[in-house]
């Protein structure tokens, strides 16, 4: 009798982890009865009984007419009355771009496999010829100081060489005369830009992502192609795009910007078009810009257009010298001082054919704009926040490493240790997002949760990156000048913290609100049949929904009794790392179940709980964040040098899911469902233990030492080089310090013994402790010089810039080409 009903309770429990379907169902609930009877368990009455009271449930689940008649269409009408109302653009902005593995985690039975199988991003020769010489050069040409304290703009010269050598049109193909090149290779050319400048990286990034020629490409016509691509590709157009409205900012689907249908005369003959005013702010490049990507709202009162619904947002091209478009003065964004300002319009006539995609694209301009958008925030936002990332890291790494307070360097403190090992921690994750987003867009993906993703949590890390680089560097970092090479992006960060999507929106709205859409299995296709009143398909996906909400509890259950011992990790995984693989996919599992639990409890309403929604979104966030850091570390080889990062930014990861978890549960609005996910998904807690300090200490070391573990970290920078620019000071001086070190090592004895004092923490003296050693034959007079270069640049390394009284910074500039810098400051002024 106990074989017979704990066969019972296993078969249900099997049955409902492979999520069978309900025709198994009833073979298994009548071959179960019939053994208790051949069995003699129980009596041929009980068994009758038995039968007769299962067999309508069974009978109503199996047979689906009867099923879709008695439950599916109540059903359908009450899931009406409790789904989010969306309007037309809510709908477009969901449904914008695809999913990929991001569904995977979402699902709860994340797929490893498919993981590990996509390749991994390469250049190819063209593209890592670019970015070794002509990305490297405009690097030599910019910089932060200069472009921000002398020019406010990149200099002529930047200007004139980023437009001759194609960095405006990267993404044009090779038809139109553009560069071709890959998503990776977009992110890559950012990513160097970013280490060296921020203004050539924005200025570069701009035409390159949601723009015109990203919607030319896609939506555009023939002639818009034949006639705009090549000029943009050859730089002698530049771009920008105004979308954002003062009163529709995360808003934008509600600008005010308005153009109604009209005829006017246009070039001698009555033309069909739009008589458009708009206002428009933070559009960046429109100061320099020769051609504007415009979207308003679309309005026909008088039919001309000949269809009864309201056209909606629309997306027009208007050269700048178009009658009545005004370019506006310039906004000032933190000292980053890109090109950015206000353009205005007042009844502009805009003929159609200046529509993106003519006359048939009016209307489809919001979906237009989310499909690109969905594409370009995987690669724009973080590629440059990685590239501002590896400047601190590499230079913060080598400054630690030369300056001494103690006598011993700096970054030998476990308190400076700490904040290094969240920097370089940190910087290893966000780089292995970056290069993940971009191998799924150059896949064909077009994954817009991910990219949300990835443009919020790598302008997050890259904040907190920043920050424990400035509180390394103290003084050095917060006094302006030249030779500070990490103020500029302390100043810059809240830029990329508020583009492209605030990240509090970002967090609250679109990863949660796209993903528990987009990325379930069933919860879009309910809520179409719903709206559509299609009772097929929706029976389908709601007994598909059941199903799978069963199917996780289980696993969670399962999962939760055994500590996740019994998940399976893939099989080609690094053996070092499998334990990561079983917390995501029990992670996966908890994400689904809480995702479904909360809708079916809170309904609708889930739309305006964006604490909530915010939490959920962290969990799937730090998800893709661990796939991403295990995918990077299998696709560069396994080199054990880098598991103390590995192992750093996996614990971070799932340190922060688990908290977002145990928020979610305490914070949870029906308290009932947050007391069943306990019991069922971690009745014992959820252990999620942090990076410990041997394994912060490990981190730390790895960037204060030359090596390969270091040089993959920073891979992609701007070479550093005296000759270009002094700020390479602290490099150098870092290349140097082996070498000091090993004869510091060699004369240990000599110190102990007295015969020579202790190289002085004093730069200024060390020439002399050097010259003392040479006398007395304990180095020779190579050894001296690798010395006397060392204190120069060390020197010069932790030096702090200064200025005349009236801070005239020609004046106090003591750098490279300083005197020319004043009348080239003038002449600007003058043009």
């Amino acid at each position: 009798m106990l074989i017979w009903i704990g066969a019972l309770a296993l078969g249900g429990f099997i049955l409902t982890l492979v999520q069978a379907r309900m025709a198994i169902w009833s073979v298994a609930a009548a071959a179960w009865i019939a053994a208790g009877w051949g069995a003699e368990l129980i009596a041929p009455t009980t068994a009758a009984i038995m039968a007769a009271a299962a067999a309508p449930v069974l009978l109503l689940l199996t047979v689906t007419p009867l099923r879709r008649a008695i439950l599916s269409r109540p059903a359908m009408a009450g899931f009406r009355r409790i789904m989010p109302k969306m309007s037309p653009t809510e709908q477009a902005a969901v449904e914008a771009g695809g999913v990929w593995w991001d569904a995977e985690l979402f699902a709860g039975k994340p797929d490893w496999k498919r993981l590990l199988a996509t390749p991994a991003p390469v250049l190819t020769p063209e593209e890592q010829s670019f970015l070794d010489q002509e990305a490297e050069h405009l690097c030599d040409l910019a910089n932060d100081w200069e472009t921000t304290s002398v020019w406010q703009d990149l200099s002529p010269e930047a200007w004139a060489y980023a437009k001759d050598k194609g960095f405006l049109g990267m993404i044009i193909p090779k038809a139109y005369g553009g560069l071709g090149f890959s998503a990776y290779a977009h992110s890559q050319v950012i990513q160097k830009l970013s280490t060296r400048c921020s203004v050539a990286a924005v200025s570069v990034m701009v035409p390159n992502s949601l723009g015109p020629a990203e919607l030319l490409l896609h939506y555009g016509t023939e002639d818009q192609k034949n006639h705009y691509l090549p000029r943009l590709a050859r730089g002698e157009e530049i771009p920008c795009f105004a979308l954002t409205n003062p009163y529709a900012g995360s808003d934008a689907a509600s600008i005010t910007d308005t153009g109604v249908v009209c005829k006017a005369m246009w070039n001698g003959v009555e033309t069909l078009g739009f008589r458009i005013s708009w206002r428009k702010r933070y559009i960046t490049l429109a100061p320099v810009a020769t051609v504007l990507g415009l979207a308003f709202r679309a309005m026909d009162p008088d039919g001309l257009l000949g269809t009864e619904a309201e056209p909606g947002i629309t997306c027009v091209l208007i050269p700048r010298e178009h009658p009545g478009v005004e370019i506006g003065r310039r906004h000032w964004p933190l000292n980053a001082v890109f090109q950015n300002g206000p353009t205005t319009g007042d009844g502009v006539f805009v003929p159609m054919d200046m529509v993106i995609g003519g006359r048939e694209q009016v209307g489809n301009g919001w979906r237009m704009l989310m499909e690109c958008l969905a594409a370009g925030r995987a690669i724009s936002l973080p590629s440059s926040n990685v590239g501002m990332s590896k400047l601190a890291v590499g230079m913060v790494g080598a400054y630690v490493a030369i300056r001494r307070q103690f006598n011993q360097p700096i970054g030998a403190f476990e308190g400076v240790q700490e904040a290094l090992a969240r920097m370089a921690g940190h910087l290893y994750a966000t780089d292995a997002v970056r290069r993940l987003a971009a191998a799924a867009l150059d896949q064909g993906e077009k994954p817009s949760v991910v990219s949300a993703i990835a443009k919020y949590h790598v302008t997050e890390r890259a904040r907190l990156i920043i920050n424990d680089g400035m509180d390394v560097v103290g003084g050095k970092g917060v006094c302006m000048g030249p030779g500070n090479f990490l103020a500029r992006a302390y100043q810059q960060i809240p830029v990329a913290i508020t583009v492209e999507g605030a990240n509090i929106m970002t967090r609250t709205l679109i990863i949660y609100g796209q993903g528990a859409i987009r990325c379930h299995p069933y919860v879009l296709t309910l809520m179409r049949t719903a709206g559509a009143s299609e009772v097929k398909p929706f029976d389908a996906a709601l007994f598909g929904y059941v199903g799978f909400l069963f199917r996780n509890m289980a696993r969670a259950l399962t999962f939760s009794l055994t500590g996740g011992l019994l998940i399976a990790a893939p099989g080609g995984a690094a053996p070092q790392l499998r334990r990561y693989y079983r917390a995501a996919t029990r992670l996966s599992t908890l994400l689904a179940l809480a995702s479904d639990l909360s809708m079916a409890t809170v309904g609708g309403a889930l739309k305006r709980k964006g604490a909530m929604t915010g939490r959920m979104g962290d969990i799937l966030s730090q998800l893709f964040i661990l796939s991403s850091v295990l995918k990077r570390f299998e696709d560069e080889g396994r080199p054990a040098e880098d598991l103390p990062f590995v192992h750093w930014a996996a614990q971070d990861a799932l340190a922060r899911a688990g908290t977002a978890w145990r928020d979610l549960l305490a914070n949870h609005p029906n308290r009932g469902a947050a007391l069943f996910l306990k019991l069922v998904g971690a009745p014992f807690g959820l252990r999620t233990p942090q990076p410990n300090d041997a394994c912060a200490a490990a981190v730390a070391g790895l960037i204060q030492m030359h090596g390969p573990a270091r040089d993959r970290l920073t891979a992609g920078s701007w070479s550093a080089r005296i000759e270009v620019d002094p700020i390479a000071a602290t490099i150098v001086a870092f290349d140097l310090y082996p070498q000091v070190e090993a004869i510091e090592r060699r004369l240990k004895d000599a110190i102990r013994a007295g015969r020579i004092a202790r190289a002085p923490q004093n730069l200024t003296l060390l020439n002399d402790w050097a010259a003392k050693a040479e006398e007395l034959g304990l180095i020779d007079a190579a050894e001296r010089a690798v010395i006397a270069r060392f204190a120069t640049y060390a020197d010069q390394a932790i030096q702090v810039d200064d200025f005349p009284a009236d801070f005239d910074i020609a004046a106090g500039l003591d750098r490279r080409q300083a005197a020319e810098i004043a009348p080239r400051k003038t002449t600007k002024k003058a043009a």
